[in-house]
């Protein structure tokens, strides 16, 4: 049986994990969305590292429900940013977060996969309270009505089914309902993870290595063309989703030739012409986000004390 003192050793080392996840998210260029290299949105990569230092408190605190972990880590998050920054990362983090406490020893993408599962299937109608009101204080872009289960009512189901109301039209929502099936999906595809990918560097203060932001850039761009991206769809629509898929599927493909994006300009014109017309591909964002963290969940089980220590490198 594992001792008080090695469980909460996992659940710091998923929390290391977490954060190092939230910094490559914004110190790795990603077209459309915010990074150090280009702000955009009325925002600035500061307040996204700000949000993840903010909520990754309440996010992996022992003892906490999902729906308890979404709400609190919202409100802290809005206490720094005043701003909705990470609400579909917390969405996905948050049931990653207690399945690695509940199961720290969940050492491979199957045993992880499996402890997800557990907690998905535990999720009651407080958990769809808890959430429903973080949702409703978050305001995501583009956030509509809901002929049932709309998250400004009271929920009469638990998280789970009421996120199978919206598994249709939001890929986040899919995830609850499919048992994290594309993220996991996405995050342990091969040949993504090369060896050695996302060493932290010497210097805390240190841009990513190339290795690291090519894996990051190709994660995303996996999932931006497999997916209409939820967040494009309810800002803008179904025809200008399709197009930026379209324009991913094309940069994938070179970024699995072995170009290095940030070398071409073309990249980062592509990045400068969506921010200036309000197209943020949010969702795909956050899928790479909580797939750096299985991933790097998974990573760490095969060296916990060199990850702990290496954990946040951010500015």
């Amino acid at each position: 049986m594992m001792t008080t003192n090695a469980r909460q050793a996992a659940i710091e080392r998923a929390r290391a994990c977490f954060l190092r996840a939230c910094w490559l998210d914004v110190a790795v260029r990603k077209p459309g969305n915010v990074s150090q290299a280009s702000p955009g949105h009325g925002m600035q990569a500061s307040m996204f590292i700000a949000s993840a230092e903010a909520a990754a408190g309440a996010l992996f605190e022992p003892g906490l429900r999902v729906g308890a972990r979404i709400e609190a880590a919202v409100a802290a998050t809005w206490a720094v940013a005043g701003c909705n920054t990470n609400l579909g990362i917390l969405l996905l983090c948050a049931p990653i977060a207690l399945a690695v406490e509940q199961h720290p020893q969940a050492a491979t993408p199957a045993a992880l996969r499996a402890a997800v599962a557990s907690v998905l299937a535990a999720l009651d109608i407080d958990d769809a309270r808890a959430a429903y009101r973080a949702i409703a204080q978050a305001h995501p872009g583009g956030l509509g009505t809901a002929p049932a289960e709309d998250v400004r009512d009271a929920p009469s189901v638990d998280l789970r089914a009421a996120m199978a109301l919206a598994a249709d039209r939001d890929l986040i929502a899919r995830q609850y309902r499919d048992g994290f099936a594309d993220l996991f999906a996405l995050a342990f595809q091969q040949p993504m993870q090369p060896a050695g990918w996302g060493e932290a560097p010497a210097d805390a203060g240190a841009p990513p290595d190339t290795v690291t932001v090519a894996f990051v850039q190709r994660l995303y761009l996996a999932c931006l063309s497999a997916f209409p991206d939820s967040h494009i769809v309810r800002k803008h629509g179904e025809r200008v989703a399709q197009t930026v898929m379209t324009a991913a599927q094309a940069w994938q493909e070179r970024a699995g030739a072995g170009v290095a994006l940030d070398a071409d300009p073309g990249f980062a014109a592509w990045d400068f012409s969506l921010k200036a017309a309000g197209v943020n591909p949010g969702t795909s964002a956050d899928f790479t986000v909580a797939a750096l963290l299985l991933s790097g969940w998974i990573r760490s089980c095969a060296a916990p004390a060199r990850e702990a220590a290496n954990g946040w490198h951010g500015s």
